[in-house]
């Protein structure tokens, strides 16, 4: 059961389109998308009109489908050399919108491996390999995202009081969330809990959309600005920390968004349990630790002009605008994943992880 009456990102058949939320408009907008085209695809991931790793492989696996399903129906190459030009050309360049959320390159190459499965096939019957395969992935995603959400709702009890940082809930995958998922299990089975959601500057994804979603879906939620964090700690107010994932390393170092790794020291300090919500493609074993994982760093005018009328920053200063960062795996008290909840050591090294 989809506990929220939008569709963050879905396939339209008729005519054949990738169709998402536009995330930059939320909460005030509701707009719906209709992509066709290998540039609308990329900057709808470049500027985070769909973002959170789980949507954004999704909507790469589609997109990838559209513009071959365009490809073969206008262009109507002649060879399957030419086909697969217009295939690695498009893979490459959605590969390149957004470095550090392993699912979208975890989802481009699933859908590369089943293009050369099927080189000796007609063009159409590629084609209809392709569509499986991405709808898979976005089937797969939502019976993840729930079993995420029973895993981790046995680590909850009526009337704690859960923090979050960013947004992993149903605007971030198919259905449910990773991080939000126990919320929204917890709910349907009548277990009250209060959930405080940080901001999540400068994009302020956890008020805009966190707040937003939670809110839509009859939760108990309250925004607080990042630097609060520690003030409601402080209080007793949180039992639990619980956070999303854009990649894993080998040794359990976690990537999320910027401002997750000093949730993670202060629930430390204040001996209070730090839940990082992953589907195992999160895991990237071949990189051995968070040092490894290439962190993206976006336009300063998000820190300095993004929300504000005038600018709030003298014209020129420098600025340093991170996208994510790394949460040592000392500090996560345990992974909450499909199969399972995992908890130190951790050692992914040579694991096997994905179809």
């Amino acid at each position: 059961m989809n506990p929220h009456p939008f569709e963050t990102v879905a396939l339209r058949d008729d005519p054949c389109a990738l169709v998402i939320i536009d995330q930059t408009l939320l909460p005030l907008e509701t707009k719906y998308l209709t992509l066709t085209t290998a540039d609308e695809i990329r900057e709808a991931i470049k500027s985070l009109r769909v973002r959170g790793a789980p949507a954004i492989g999704i909507a790469a696996a589609i997109g990838l489908y559209v513009r071959m399903y365009h490809a073969l129906h206008k262009k109507k190459p002649e060879n399957f050399a030419e086909f697969e030009r217009i295939f690695t050309e498009t893979k490459n360049y959605l590969s390149s919108s957004r470095p550090t959320a392993v699912n979208l390159n975890w989802a481009l190459e699933k859908m590369s491996g089943v293009f050369y499965q099927n080189r000796n096939e007609p063009a159409d019957k590629i084609l209809s390999a392709l569509r499986d395969t991405a709808v898979r992935i976005k089937e797969e995603d939502a019976r993840v995202c729930r079993s995420i959400g029973e895993y981790g709702a046995e680590l909850l009890k009526p009337g704690m009081g859960i923090l979050t940082h960013c947004n992993a809930g149903a605007l971030a995958t198919s259905m449910y969330g990773t991080a939000l998922a126990p919320v929204y299990v917890c709910k349907e089975r009548g277990v009250p809990l209060r959930v405080f959601a940080d901001e999540t500057r400068p994009l302020l994804q956890g008020a805009r959309l966190t707040a937003y979603e939670l809110y839509a879906a009859g939760v108990d939620v309250t925004l607080i600005c990042d630097n609060m964090a520690s003030s409601v700690m402080q209080k007793g107010w949180i039992d639990a920390v619980f956070v999303g994932c854009d990649r894993v390393a080998a040794n359990g170092d976690a990537a999320n968004k910027i401002g997750t790794s000093g949730v993670a020291v202060l629930a430390a300090a204040y001996g209070i349990p730090f839940y990082v919500c992953a589907p195992f493609s999160t895991i990237d074993p071949e990189t051995p630790d968070g040092g490894g994982i290439v962190i993206e760093e976006r336009d300063s005018s998000e820190v300095t002009d993004k929300w504000y009328a005038n600018p709030v920053a003298p014209r020129g200063v420098k600025v340093y605008n991170p996208a994510f960062d790394v949460t040592p795996a000392k500090y996560i008290s345990a992974f909450v994943t499909e199969r399972g909840i995992l908890y130190p050591p951790y050692d992914f090294r040579g694991y096997t992880f994905r179809e």
